[in-house]
């Protein structure tokens, strides 16, 4: 038991300065040594808690979440997304664009994101979005697989079972596009919405499968979020409708149907994504990130802190 614990306390004070690592280093006994993050695009939360979603239902049993996290303050698509995978506000990462034409505007963030930095640990990257703008993650280096292009969830939820199948990323991050598509069409919290996120849960369910399928659940940690929600037929602003999201993370050592606002001071924020994901990684995160990993969820945590 005492190696054990030293194992974790080292894992736990690493430092949080950048810095070049040759290969990954090893990870304390239980902790996750893969990331998959899974962001539904639009969901707001009480639409959730609407649709038949078991298989996130079931995440939530076997893991952490709150469904009072919160997003950036502009609660857009593209700036969101890019603050949910580099752990920074949008006037530091750089992208406020939110279309396909990027002329005259960074085609890049401009801090490092969760693939690059994982990248400098040598380890495997994967992005699948079904929006071309998320091209933004794909800086030269940053990604060993990716399919990112305008496609329906069922289209996303082909190419990332392909992509777990054959080649096991390390990180990965899938993107499902149609709850805010119809949102934007048919409006926020409507029955066709409602719909679009069901069948959201069922695409969920196949990229589940394959981890599992490739015996890979017992070493990923699983973060499934939002970039925003919205209200009417759009989104974006303080309106507290598209400010928050849900964020459920399930995987080794973390705590099972363990509800986040128990913890009375702690509020998720999306960049808390990012800064979990290092964590969990062992990814040391740059100085300037926004973001602190959600250590509540994390059970051998706990266990530290009761050691003598």
């Amino acid at each position: 038991m005492k190696w054990r614990m030293l194992l974790i306390g080292l894992l736990l004070s690493r430092p949080v300065s950048a810095q070049q690592v040759a290969g990954p280093p090893p990870a304390a006994p239980g902790f996750p040594t893969r990331v998959a993050i899974v962001s539904i695009d639009g969901l707001r939360p009480d639409v959730a808690l609407r649709a038949d979603m078991p298989h996130l239902r079931a995440l939530m049993v076997r893991g952490s979440f709150t469904f009072w996290a919160h997003t950036t303050d502009v609660a857009i698509t593209l700036p969101s997304h890019t603050s949910m995978l580099t752990g920074v506000t949008p006037d530091k990462h750089g992208i406020h664009w939110n279309d396909n034409d990027a002329e005259n505007r960074p085609e890049y963030p401009q801090v490092p994101t969760l693939f690059q930095l994982a990248k400098k640990q040598s380890r495997t990257t994967a992005c699948v979005a079904g929006k071309s703008k998320f091209r933004v993650f794909a800086a030269p280096g940053a990604l060993d697989w990716k399919f990112i292009k305008e496609a329906s969830d069922d289209e996303v939820a082909d190419a990332a079972v392909a992509i777990v199948r054959e080649h096991q990323p390390e990180v990965l991050f899938v993107h499902f596009p149609d709850c805010d598509r119809v949102g934007h069409k048919d409006g926020w919290g409507t029955p066709r919405q409602i719909d679009a996120v069901s069948h959201a849960d069922q695409a969920l369910g196949r990229v589940l499968d394959a981890l599992d399928e490739e015996h890979l659940t017992d070493k990923t940690l699983i973060i499934v979020s939002a970039d925003h929600g919205g209200n009417g037929r759009t989104h974006g602003g303080l309106d507290p409708r598209s400010q928050h999201i849900p964020w459920i993370a399930a995987g080794p050592d973390v705590k099972q149907n363990f509800d986040l606002t128990r913890i009375q001071p702690l509020v998720v924020a999306t960049y808390d994504t990012f800064a979990t994901a290092c964590f969990a990684l062992s990814i040391p995160p740059p100085d300037h990130i926004d973001g602190k990993p959600v250590m509540a969820i994390f059970a051998q945590t706990e266990l530290l802190h009761a050691a003598p």
